[in-house]
């Protein structure tokens, strides 16, 4: 009589084969999902290729950078450029001046947008309200070129239209871009006429997603405008307000150099040299390469230090941040 008992087919089976089934769950999901796997492709392609391929240029900043040799080729220095850098006498008078420009520009220009988003919501003549709206946005599309003509035209000192208003009340005329003291504000505050219309636009749509039942909570509890702005409005912007601050104090040395570099003459070139401007003419008119990418590396990690501490103090007093 036989006791053999019959073992299931499936216990015999190896226990130690990998397990396919993460990688699986992985395909399926890439299947199910592939129309947003699709959307972030082509940005990460572009990033990749535009943003972090280039940033193997930086080596010639460690290098004595010769353009028939190559990056590659070229011998290293070390960290030669940046004790020049360093030791310049000149180069932390245009870190200053980067500083005091962009620092000044925050101050007058990041509450601006804020304040017109604020007060359009408050409009109720909506023909009125589109029209202001036009008004401050169209600047934004003036390239430029173009502002910095009207900003030497109209500040010129014989034919401007601001030195015939002096002359008209009697005063004397002044050579408004010739005069290094007033090159900051002339700059920050011809940048605020230009982009608070545009800025605006991020801080109206999100007022425009309040809940009005609050507004109406608010109107039955007999609120007047003002304490609605202060316990509504400004509460729902306050996530959008953190979020541009830390981006706009990330790039903090990043001053534009277009517009300083055409506002720019001998008699102001004390205070308008910055950062962006000297390494344009270091490395492109001057053809130091090397020098230039060196400054260049020196604003772009100063950002980048900037931009963690900001981003981490935010996120522990406010909880909101960028990650």
């Amino acid at each position: 009589m036989s006791s053999a008992i019959p073992v299931p087919a499936d216990a015999q089976a190896p226990t130690n084969l990998p397990s396919n089934k993460p990688m699986n769950r992985t395909r399926k999901k890439l299947m199910k999902h592939w129309q947003f796997y699709l959307l972030v492709f082509f940005p990460l392609v572009y990033i990749i290729l535009f943003k972090y391929v280039p940033m193997f240029g930086v080596l010639i900043a460690f290098k004595e950078y010769n353009v028939v040799q190559g990056i590659f080729g070229s011998p290293w220095v070390g960290f030669d450029y940046f004790r020049q850098l360093f030791d310049a006498p000149f180069f932390w008078q245009y870190v200053r001046n980067t500083l005091e420009i962009s620092l000044y520009g925050l101050l007058v220009g990041f509450p601006a947008p804020i304040l017109l988003a604020l007060a359009l919501n408050e409009i109720r003549n909506g023909r009125f309200k589109k029209t202001v709206q036009m008004v401050t946005y169209a600047p934004y599309f003036i390239s430029t070129v173009v502002i910095v003509s009207i900003l030497i035209v109209n500040l010129s000192p014989n034919t401007g239209l601001m030195s015939n208003l002096f002359r008209a009340l009697g005063l004397e005329t002044v050579d408004f871009l010739g005069v290094p003291e007033l090159f900051k504000s002339i700059y920050v505050w011809s940048d605020v006429w230009q982009f608070t219309g545009y800025g605006a636009i991020i801080y109206i749509a999100a007022l425009a997603g309040v809940n009005p039942d609050l507004y109406e909570a608010a109107r039955v509890d007999g609120a007047t405008r003002f304490q609605k702005i202060i316990n509504i409005d400004i509460p729902s912007l306050f996530p959008v307000i953190v979020i541009l601050l830390i981006l706009n104090l990330g790039n903090l040395m990043s001053l534009g150099f277009e517009k300083i570099y055409l506002m720019q003459n001998p008699l102001n070139q004390n205070t308008s040299e910055v950062i962006s401007t000297y390494v344009y003419k270091v490395g492109l008119l001057g053809a130091n390469f090397s020098f230039s990418a060196a400054i260049g590396l020196f604003n772009s990690v100063i950002n980048f230090i900037l931009l963690v501490i900001v981003n981490y103090v935010s996120r522990k007093v406010s909880s909101t941040s960028l990650w």
